[in-house]
């Protein structure tokens, strides 16, 4: 027994060597990015444990968030001032300075 058990499960993922599986592409936003949206939803969807939709108004067009979380199916959770909500990456753009 020179090895520990389960040694051989120790390497490192394709995803932690700089390549991605297969069909997966890779996210624009990083945690900490500046993003606004594209357009108004016609929904948000608020990033607490237990989401509850929520009125589209509450995020201006012009307001900065703050991608704080990138969740599962290319979701971010993004900081506005009224609140978290999730929102797909595709309905986001880098903010302008």
């Amino acid at each position: 027994m020179d090895e520990p058990l389960g040694a051989e499960s120790l390497e490192p993922l394709p995803s932690a060597m700089g390549q991605l599986p297969f069909g997966v592409e890779p996210l624009p936003f990083d945690v900490g990015d500046a993003v606004q949206l594209k357009g108004r939803p016609n929904y948000l969807k608020t990033a607490d444990p237990m989401p509850m939709l929520r009125p589209p108004d509450l995020v201006d067009s012009d307001e900065q968030g703050q991608v704080l979380a990138i969740k599962a199916r290319n979701q971010l959770a993004v900081r506005f001032r009224r609140g978290t909500f999730l929102l797909e990456a595709d309905q986001l753009q880098a903010a302008e300075p």
